[in-house]
């Protein structure tokens, strides 16, 4: 509907400077993935709504952003889109924290919000594994948790979503974290509960 044409164009105009980590690609490219995934799989139109904004929170001024979002989409699209964020300051509070708040949140968080969380994760895992592929190892050093703590959090994040109960995404999910362990050369689920 002209909601999501809205929404479209409101997630654009948030990220337009905005590249992906690392990379020479407009962030609303990931948006739009994410949304994808959702709607293939069963996703209705709030949903898809909250994966282009899913994001907005975290990168795009916060709280304040969160209010907007909630005028302007309704209380469903921001109770969605706040359940994906794992921050609402500047600066975020350090990465493992939030890291484990977040892994703890989703064993919990409503069927809508783990469909969106876990689209998002398949999206940013699938863009893994292409850089991966294309670059080795270096990949590691654009994200905080570097190999060690980033194959921890999508081990984790993988788990909780498995135990809140599973669905095509979330099996996806599985298929594609494993080939980053084996892009990776690490050995599989050993380590889970390791400190990095």
């Amino acid at each position: 509907s002209d909601r999501f044409n809205d929404a479209l164009v409101y997630a654009h105009n948030l990220h337009r400077h905005q590249p992906r980590k690392g990379r020479d690609i407009p962030y609303i490219g990931h948006l739009l993935g994410v949304a994808s995934l959702v709607l293939e799989n069963g996703g209705d139109e709030d949903m898809a709504i909250a994966a282009l904004l899913h994001d907005a929170v975290e990168d795009q001024g916060g709280l304040p952003t969160l209010r907007a979002i909630r005028r302007r989409f309704g209380a469903r699209v921001a109770r969605i889109v706040e359940g994906c964020s794992d921050s609402f300051t500047t600066p975020k509070p350090p990465w493992r924290d939030r890291k484990e708040k977040y892994i703890a949140h989703v064993r919990k968080a409503p069927a809508d919000v783990r469909l969106v969380s876990a689209a998002d994760k398949l999206d940013n895992a699938r863009t893994f594994v292409a850089d991966l592929r294309g670059i080795g190892n270096r990949v590691w050093s654009r994200f905080k948790g570097r190999k060690d703590g980033t194959l921890w959090y999508y081990r984790e994040i993988l788990a909780a979503f498995e135990e809140a109960g599973s669905n095509a995404v979330v099996k996806e999910l599985g298929r594609t974290v494993r080939e980053m362990e084996r892009l990776a050369g690490d050995g599989g689920l050993r380590g889970r509960t390791k400190r990095y």
